[in-house]
């Protein structure tokens, strides 16, 4: 299966040349096809940033595919790309799961206000940045019950408001994102 979504790839890059703008659609088909043929239940592997980091290899490697017929060579750097983006997405789910439940253990020390944080925590873990209006509709809590929840989480150092205003305020689990940002920075050239 993932000889067949190299090769897809391949063809579409030739069909639809990284040059005229099909690079990133084509890097999106890949993870795409994992997911269709059930490797991934979501698409959680993303492997345009390894592509990105290796864009002189991986351009020339398609050529090579094009012009030489080498696709020994592209099968091993796509193999490559699975292995070290699936690590990435491994090391990176454990660290968020580390980091939840530390800040769980801080949550926990609220006391009649552990519930309501709690139900705030787990839905900035799927919305890592909001308003507490969205808050207040994903958990069913009251406007002032959320606000003070965020209160209580921002003063334990895990949300950060962003806007400094009365209202329409955007929070941010800061930490959430600085994880899953790690390794996301293109290299310098």
């Amino acid at each position: 299966m993932l000889l067949k979504v190299a090769l897809a790839h391949v063809q579409f890059e030739t069909i639809h040349p990284f040059l005229d703008g099909n690079g990133r659609l084509g890097r999106l088909l890949i993870t795409l096809l994992l997911c269709e043929q059930k490797a991934l239940r979501a698409p959680m592997l993303y492997l345009s940033l390894y592509f990105k980091t290796h864009r002189r290899y991986y351009y020339e490697l398609l050529n090579n595919v094009r012009m030489n017929g080498d696709w020994e060579a592209w099968l091993d750097f796509f193999s490559e790309a699975i292995i070290v983006t699936a690590s990435q997405v491994v090391a990176t789910v454990q660290h968020l799961l580390n980091m939840s439940n530390q800040d769980r253990n801080k949550i926990s020390s609220l006391g009649r206000a552990t519930a309501s944080a709690l139900k705030v925590h787990r839905a900035l873990m799927e919305h890592p940045i909001a308003t507490s209006s969205f808050l207040v509709e994903k958990t069913g809590i009251t406007p002032a019950t959320v606000n003070k929840a965020l209160g209580h989480l921002e003063q334990l150092g895990i949300v950060k408001e962003l806007t400094a205003q009365k209202r329409n305020r955007l929070f941010s689990y800061a930490s959430y994102i600085e994880i899953m940002s790690r390794g996301t920075e293109l290299p310098t050239r």
